[in-house]
């Protein structure tokens, strides 16, 4: 199995749990009409060769139109795919080109000196709503109306550990591990605005790898949104083994690189 092919297999795994998905003789359709704007969870996701773009195109259009989202493609290995470039941006669509860094850790546990002001707990029924509240604040995630509905199914999805991060007893950090078989990914690791620059997000980090090493899994992942990201990441254990290119293409709403800020 590729990289390419390794990744793609735990994403697949992850939107799993919030979205369903249709296969395709050219790949596969993602949709979850209860989150018509999540963009995860409602799009065409193809990474081999396109023989017949204008049908494929259709197909995309008629699925999604006919339940009220809006069509969008995610695109691999794009430097085989020109001719569906090409035939999307005649249809209107909209581009971008995303650079995604992926990240495996390093199995060493980081070391930094615990701050004993910080405190770390498990998401449950009881501290739900503040933990939803600061993952909904963060922009790059979507904004607490497209979180809300995600972060409930993840919550009461087995495969799904939330943590709490409190500093003098005040919530503040959040972050959650997706298992699936031996490995692991990382993933909403959020601090809110008043609280960056504390160290913080190396206490959850910590945290986290050392429930990996309990938990006997083999690896974890992380993807960063950008190249400042995956350098906080390194600083902690993780490398850069790729940097996949992804086209996405959309017709209407906003950008990725928009709703990231």
């Amino acid at each position: 199995m590729t990289l390419l092919q390794e990744v793609i297999t735990l994403d697949f795994a992850y939107l799993k749990t919030f979205t369903k998905r249709k296969d395709t003789t050219w790949g596969s359709l993602f949709y979850n009409e209860y989150q018509p704007t999540y963009y995860d969870a409602n799009h065409a996701h193809i990474s081999e060769p396109c023989d017949n773009p204008q049908v494929v195109i259709d197909e995309v259009i008629s699925f999604y139109q006919s339940r009220k989202i809006i069509p969008r493609f995610f695109i691999y290995n794009v430097e085989i795919q020109q001719n569906l470039l090409s035939a999307l941006k005649g249809r209107n669509f909209s581009n971008e080109e995303l650079i995604s860094p992926v990240q495996i850790w390093n199995q060493r546990v980081i070391e930094i000196v615990h701050n004993n002001r910080v405190t770390i707990e498990k998401v449950t029924v009881e501290n739900y709503q503040v933990a939803l509240e600061i993952e909904g604040s963060i922009k790059e995630f979507g904004g607490k109306e497209t979180i809300e509905k995600v972060f409930e199914e993840q919550f009461n999805h087995r495969s799904f550990t939330h943590y709490l991060l409190r500093y003098d007893g005040i919530a503040c950090s959040t972050a959650c591990m997706f298992e699936d078989g031996d490995q692991a990914r990382m993933e909403s690791v959020a601090t809110i605005a008043e609280f960056r620059g504390k160290g913080l997000i190396g206490e959850v980090i910590q945290y986290i790898q050392k429930e990996v090493v309990t938990r006997g899994l083999k690896k974890l992942w992380v993807f960063p949104i950008n190249e400042s990201v995956e350098k906080v990441y390194q600083k902690y254990g993780f490398q850069t083994v790729d940097k996949l290119k992804t086209g996405h293409a959309f017709l209407g709403g906003k950008s990725i690189r928009e709703i990231q800020g």
